[in-house]
């Protein structure tokens, strides 16, 4: 929907922001795309679904309203593992030749469909397959009720076109409705406007009148309730698991107001939460006015809701100004931690997030030793070059951590009221647009460096984003509170009993930081003392519960052994998954049966995950 909002810098006067349709748009070459947007380019998408649990199959109707530049004859979309029943002109029945390319591993098959003068509309039947990666069809054991089966999907990077015919590149922005019939008794949810109740007949109108990309396009069918936690703000969850996602996402609306305050108006609407059966493979997904949520982040305490945080700053580096390809996904997460902590920092204080910081830092550093010496070592750039492999690839602390790294490193530079003014332009400017690193690096040239030339020297911009590794003026994160606990980690080390450590009113960020600073010193005996004192095998907190269960298995604690079992065979994030798979491959207690674990758990997880586990147990 054309129009403008205002955005509004914490330290600048309010500045008109349009969505920059009346412009031309300028594609960059995306290689992980067959489409060919500066010929034939998708605008709007009109989108008939029907969901059958008992096929597991979504049959569908997408009606594209395109755009045609006179010297071309042929629209390119992008499929994977659809089957194309037939294709139409979208003003009439008249069918269209449509011819499939050859199949790609990676990116599918190119839909090719001539086009004629004067048509301005496609229609293209299909439906999906067993194969359609982004689709997790839930049987209802795999869910908190245990009763109904629940289905949801996983557009991103390029699994969009494995549910939708569709241009799949995060450089292609269009418009959509869509009519979902599901079974009823069931809601259906998109990234879109959302209905709050059941419809009695089963039926669902969606609207997101926002340009988005396609990795954006979201739905989920199960049953669910919806809590509202605020003016903007609400949760929809299965009924077993709705009030306590309510409470743990109470403050949504306080988060929400805090990142105004920053960056300027929230142009979605509405910022609703989905909270899916533990399967979803990430912590979270920013699908516009519905994130989805893993139900890891549901500790008890809030403790983990920087989560949050972090999809709700997508709202504005992301989802508005978006990174044009893959390769240039560091302009997504990196932007994204530094908003996310900033956030954490004007709700929770300063030494709040310095915490986030310093354990984001730990990552980044057991990233850059994981990859040090491989091959993979380029990719410690900002800046991939990720043709010919799957975007997926580039996933990894490097773009959120080192993108994160470099954003604090200008801001220090130039100093905070001039770089919240810098960015609140940024937003301003690529409001509704994909962008590339380079147009970032000009843009910064432009309208910081050039009042300084002593900031470009600083900054060392190159080889923050083209070198693999760390430039020489990184300056790691520090926390006073953090140096504390490793103060009494070191005393435990030392003999110190678990029971007299000073651990009042440590945060799980604090409980994380202890862990990481003793775990691979400790003995059997030691773990039983700490677990006796703190309970980490039965923890409910995700996070230092990975943390728990990767001792356990390094030191051979059997004790926390059921425990770990339970929890792969119920959690399908791959974040904890890995970490903990990977520790099993190395035990000798686990080496003869952990392939088994996983035979019997994969189930329960999504290609995502399936994808990356198959590699490191078949390695």
């Amino acid at each position: 929907m054309a129009g403008c909002v205002v955005i509004i810098g914490c330290q600048s006067k309010p500045s008109k922001v349009t969505n920059n349709l009346a412009q031309p748009a300028i594609y960059v070459h995306d290689p992980h795309s067959y489409a060919q947007p500066n010929k034939a380019v998708v605008k709007h998408l009109n989108l008939e679904l029907e969901v059958s649990f008992e096929k597991q199959q979504i049959a569908g109707i997408a009606t594209w309203e395109i755009e045609v530049s006179s010297n071309t004859d042929t629209i390119i979309f992008d499929t994977h593992h659809l089957k194309i029943d037939k294709v139409t002109s979208g003003t009439s029945d008249e069918p269209i030749t449509f011819t499939l390319g050859p199949y790609d591993e990676i990116l599918g098959q190119p839909l090719y469909i001539p086009i004629t003068q004067g048509i301005s509309s496609i229609r293209i039947f299909y439906h999906t397959t067993p194969e359609s990666a982004a689709l997790q069809w839930l049987q209802p054991e795999q869910t908190a009720g245990k009763k109904h089966p629940f289905l949801y999907t996983q557009s991103q990077a390029i699994l969009a076109r494995s549910w939708v015919p569709v241009q799949d590149s995060p450089g292609i922005r269009f418009t959509y409705r869509a009519n979902v019939k599901t079974p009823r008794g069931y809601l259906a949810l998109m990234s879109a406007r959302n209905p709050q109740k059941v419809s009695t007949d089963g039926v669902y109108q969606f609207v997101q009148p926002k340009p988005i990309p396609s990795y954006l396009l979201a739905l989920s069918v199960g049953v669910m309730e919806f809590k509202m936690l605020g003016e903007r703000c609400g949760v929809y969850a299965e009924p077993e698991v709705l009030n306590q996602a309510a409470f743990e996402l109470e403050d949504m609306e306080k988060m929400l107001n805090a990142a105004e305050k920053l960056y300027g108006p929230y142009i979605w609407e509405r910022y609703d939460v989905l909270v899916l059966p533990p399967s979803f493979p990430f912590g979270g997904m920013e699908n516009p006015m519905l994130t989805f949520a893993t139900p890891t982040i549901l500790a008890g305490d809030k403790s983990l809701t920087s989560l949050i945080a972090h999809e709700m700053a997508h709202s504005w580096s992301g989802n508005l100004v978006t990174n044009a390809t893959w390769n240039d996904f560091w302009l997504n997460e990196g932007f994204t931690v530094y908003f996310e902590r900033r956030i954490m920092e004007r709700l929770y204080g300063k030494d709040y997030a310095e915490m986030l910081a310093v354990l984001g830092h730990q990552d980044l550093i057991n990233t850059l030793k994981q990859l040090q010496d491989s091959e993979e070592w380029q990719d410690t750039r900002l800046k991939l070059t990720l043709n010919g492999r799957d975007p997926d690839d580039g996933v990894s602390d490097i773009a959120y951590e080192k993108g994160y790294a470099l954003l604090v490193t200008l801001e220090k530079i130039v100093g905070r009221k001039r770089w919240d003014a810098f960015l609140n332009r940024w937003f301003t400017e690529h409001a509704f647009t994909s962008v590339t690193t380079e147009q970032f690096v000009d843009f910064v040239h432009h309208h910081l460096f050039r009042k300084n030339s002593e900031w470009d020297k600083k900054s060392n911009l190159h080889a923050w984003i083209y070198e693999p590794g760390m430039p020489t003026n990184y300056q790691p994160p520090t926390s006073v509170r953090l140096d504390s606990v490793a103060a009494q980690a070191m005393a435990f080390l030392h003999g110190k009993p678990a029971t007299d450590l000073s651990v009042k009113n440590w945060t799980s960020q604090e409980w994380q930081y202890f862990l990481r600073q003793i775990n691979k010193q400790l003995t059997a005996d030691q773990m039983e003392q700490l677990d006796r004192a703190f309970h980490f095998t039965t923890t409910g907190n995700s996070e230092i519960a990975v943390l728990w269960f990767e001792s356990a298995i390094m030191h051979h604690y059997t004790a926390a052994y059921p425990a770990i079992e339970n929890f792969l065979k119920h959690v399908g994030r791959r974040k904890f998954l890995v970490p903990l798979y990977t520790a099993m491959i190395q035990s000798t207690d686990w080496q003869n049966r952990v392939k088994e674990l996983y035979q019997h758990a994969r189930k329960n997880y999504h290609t995502v995950s399936c994808k990356t586990l198959d590699e490191l147990l078949h390695s």
